[in-house]
């Protein structure tokens, strides 16, 4: 059992009463991923609404259905489903449910070609994978079961067409509920949270999890071509700026896309940006010792799990690679075709 997946708590279940009194209901819908169940989250208002779908499997279908029938409603009920960002495991079940039900499909106007165009996205999407992983030192025949893996999974995942751009700043209305659609990038290039202001309630998906740190994973940027050639994203930076923001905010309930209703966003944020300042120093002393490259420092710190999840690992140190560069405190020179750090 996940930790997403453990009985509530008498904490949890006050939490998620509150938002029930907003209107609002999380439906656990299960995974084949490791972080276990997703949250979509029904907006019981007019239109019905639903945030987040699931993966695409029966079994999701199944339980979500369930989820619904248990609020009084069917798939065929729904008016508007809102798609937070480009994971499948959030937007999977989404053509169907908009070809049973009829229902306008609502997402950031940037994901929107995305996921219309996913089966020729996701080569996109791989071929700069690939390209990135190659470059910084992960061996061919790796990265050749990796792209293998990955081509696998896109299954849980379906083309949809979007009926309602969403843009960043806007307001979606309900009658009773008015959503800020803000565009929070990090976690992933799309990452949209929506605010009800007039509660102070935000639905964050993947942008803030309390129980594990949501991964900034390098992605290729939204309407990127399969020539592009520019610099490689940060983007654990950018996450830690959308993090920045969401801080700022007056907010008494954030609901997220696993796991429990976080109460204390900002004093979260908070040890979030001390777990990347140690992670980073970690990293600077590894470079300190002699000039490697990001596999090499995935390697010394997580062992054989460098090699299984590569790409994920991959990010985590870039990411934390950036920081150093952004401090000064390492360069970055290419040879032969691969990058290596170096400690000033």
């Amino acid at each position: 059992m996940s930790v997403a997946e453990q009985p509530e708590s008498e904490q949890e279940q006050q939490q998620l009463a509150l938002a029930a009194a907003a209107g609002i209901h999380r439906l656990a819908i299960p995974t084949p991923f490791m972080v276990g169940r997703v949250n979509a989250y029904l907006i019981e208002d007019s239109p019905l609404t639903l945030i987040d779908s699931g993966p695409n499997s029966a079994k999701a279908l199944d339980e979500l259905e369930q989820a619904l029938a248990a609020r009084g409603h069917a798939i065929e009920d729904i008016e508007l489903l809102v798609i937070s960002h480009q994971h499948m495991d959030h937007f999977g079940l989404a053509s169907i449910l908009a070809r049973r039900s009829g229902a306008e499909v609502a997402a950031l106007d940037g994901l929107a070609p995305l996921l219309a165009g996913y089966g020729r996205e996701s080569d996109l999407d791989d071929h700069f994978a690939e390209l990135l992983m190659l470059r910084h030192g992960i061996p061919a025949e790796i990265v050749t079961a990796l792209r293998a893996v990955s081509e696998g999974f896109r299954a849980w995942g379906s083309a949809v067409e979007v009926t309602r751009a969403l843009t960043d700043g806007s307001m979606l209305e309900l009658s009773d509920h008015k959503l800020r659609v803000l565009h929070r990038p990090g976690h992933s290039p799309s990452d949209t949270v929506f605010v009800d202001e007039s509660r102070s309630i935000m639905l964050a998906a993947d942008h803030l999890i309390a129980h594990i740190s949501s991964n900034p994973l390098l992605a290729r940027p939204l309407g990127a071509d399969a020539d592009y050639d520019g610099p490689r994203p940060q983007a654990l930076l950018t996450y830690m700026a959308s993090l920045e923001q969401t801080r700022a905010m007056d907010l008494s309930l954030v609901l997220p896309g696993h796991g429990r209703p976080i109460t204390d966003h900002a004093a979260l944020i908070d040890e979030r940006f001390r777990m990347h300042e140690r992670r980073a120093r970690k990293i600077n002393a590894l470079i300190a010792s002699q000039p490697r490259t990001a596999h090499e420092i995935a390697q010394e710190l997580w062992g054989n799990v460098a090699v299984t999840q590569a790409y994920l690992t991959l990010s985590e140190v870039l990411g934390h690679v950036d920081l150093l560069l952004r401090d000064g405190l390492v360069v970055e020179a290419e040879r032969n075709g691969v990058v290596h750090f170096t400690a000033l």
